[in-house]
């Protein structure tokens, strides 16, 4: 098989959980255990940094990776889902993994993992810590694809295991309360591995706690002890920090004032750091503070990296990692506004998104949306500006929900707009509609911003 007959047999042969939702989910890690015996066990070789969450994990993962190939590392990144081309899940510094590995995978592996009837994920997972192995890389950052718990990925033994926080996602297989999606999440916590929660609350914190007591791992608040000191929005995009440095005082705080040798009524002043963020959106402040934490956990644990390396990893995180659909303004061709996407898919997700929305200067916004029917799409619905120009579409997998039913759940929440049977023909009528004066955001799904990174207004954006 060729290349693209390789990609169809696997989105088309296999379960894969982002055209059939939880009918492609399988619970118990025999599967991944059996791939993982059978190569030899792969993801051994190097060490891994885990990132789970429900919001904000692709970013904190990629900036981790941009951070270390600053720095010099040879860092494979595994996440999902990708937007046009398969491999963009498997990178090493930040290049996709060869065609030739996929389909040489394939040909030769799938009379072993056929007979498993081994899910989308599973194989993926296995091909991706093979990948790493042979190539040789340093370090792996690796990305939870769904919980934690139960995850392909959770068979890896991480040097940190970062959680970035916790909101209703996934609940029908996850659970329906934010302790029990937390508790699943806490499962990627392991004995002795130290873990970095980005964002807790009073319902979610102690189950991180008694999780990570039960492993005697050392655990980490990033809101108890804050290293962000200044955030403001940059002209250009992003964001211009001034942060504790992740390098200074190494071995904490408290060590150092309880030092007899230094006088109390003078503690040693923290060493700052100063630095752009180029991803954008609301959320992304609090992703780097998880990303600090994590940073200054790491050089705990013997990677070696300079404060330029942590400037150089936030300022071009896309760059080096080729991170997209984070508040991305894309120049589209025949635009006469911005147009902005985001991959924000859930309430959580969405409420930064709202807010940014709420705050454009604009004669009249334009939004494409579409969402996949998992979703608590009615919430996402009713926070939606109500001014709005809308135009309903559905990704083309199938868990979206078909653009004319979208739209009449979101007229019964006060929305109007037309419904568009694709994201390409949603967006360019937007375009098409849109003034000099006015805003486009595309989004409400991972797969709508895939659909439209994927269609021929993004060809030069891609190349």
């Amino acid at each position: 098989m060729d290349y693209q007959t390789t990609i169809a047999y696997l989105f088309d042969r296999l379960p894969l959980f982002q055209q059939q939702g939880a009918g492609a989910y399988k619970e118990g890690l025999q599967n991944t255990l059996a791939l993982d015996g059978h190569f030899g066990h792969p993801h051994r070789s190097y060490p891994t940094i885990h990132v789970a969450g429900t919001n904000g994990k692709g970013s904190c993962a990629h900036t981790l990776a941009a951070v270390l190939q600053s720095a010099g590392y040879r860092v494979g990144l595994y996440t999902s889902p990708h937007l046009a081309d398969f491999r963009e899940r498997i990178r090493i510094n930040g290049i996709p993994m060869e065609k030739d590995f996929v389909t040489d995978f394939v040909a030769q592996e799938r009379s072993f993992f056929e007979p498993l009837n081994a899910s989308f994920f599973e194989v993926t997972t296995a091909m991706a810590f093979l990948y790493f192995a042979r190539a040789q890389v340093d370090v792996a950052v690796v990305e939870v694809g769904l919980g934690g718990r139960l995850d392909c990925t959770n068979i890896i033994r991480p040097l940190l295991s970062v959680i970035t926080n916790i909101s209703l996602d996934h609940t029908q297989l996850l659970g329906s309360t934010l302790p029990a999606i937390a508790a699943e999440k806490a499962g990627i916590i392991k004995e002795g591995v130290p873990v970095v929660i980005g964002e807790a609350d009073a319902s979610t914190r102690p189950v991180f706690q008694k999780k990570a007591e039960a492993e005697h791992a050392p655990i980490f608040f990033a809101e108890d002890s804050p290293m962000l000191l200044d955030v403001r929005e940059a002209p250009g995009g992003g964001y211009d920090y001034r942060a504790v440095s992740p390098l200074a005082l190494e071995g904490g705080y408290a060590q150092i004032y309880d030092n007899p040798y230094l006088p109390r009524q003078a503690p040693f002043p923290p060493q700052t750091l100063c630095f752009h963020g180029e991803l954008g959106g609301f959320c992304q402040p609090r992703n780097t503070e998880t990303v600090l934490h994590a940073l200054k956990v790491l050089r705990g644990c013997g990677l070696a990296f300079g404060e330029r390396h942590v400037q150089e990893g936030f300022a071009h995180v896309v760059g080096l990692t080729h991170l997209h659909g984070r508040w991305e303004r894309l120049a589209l061709p025949g635009a006469r506004c911005p147009v902005f996407c985001d991959t924000g898919h859930n309430p959580g997700g969405m409420a930064y998104i709202v807010r940014q929305l709420e705050g454009q200067r604009c004669r009249r916004m334009h939004i494409v949306i579409g969402m996949v029917g998992d979703k608590d799409f009615r919430s996402v619905l009713a926070m939606l500006p109500r001014g709005a120009a809308y135009y309903f579409t559905q990704a083309s997998v199938r868990r979206a929900i078909p653009a004319a039913d979208f739209r009449a759940a979101a007229e019964e929440a006060g929305l109007r707009g037309e419904a568009y049977p694709s994201v390409e023909q949603a967006v360019r009528e937007a375009l098409r509609r849109a003034g000099a004066d006015d805003f486009v955001f595309v989004g409400g799904s991972s797969f709508v911003v895939a659909d439209l990174w994927a269609s021929p207004l993004c060809d030069a954006l891609r190349e």
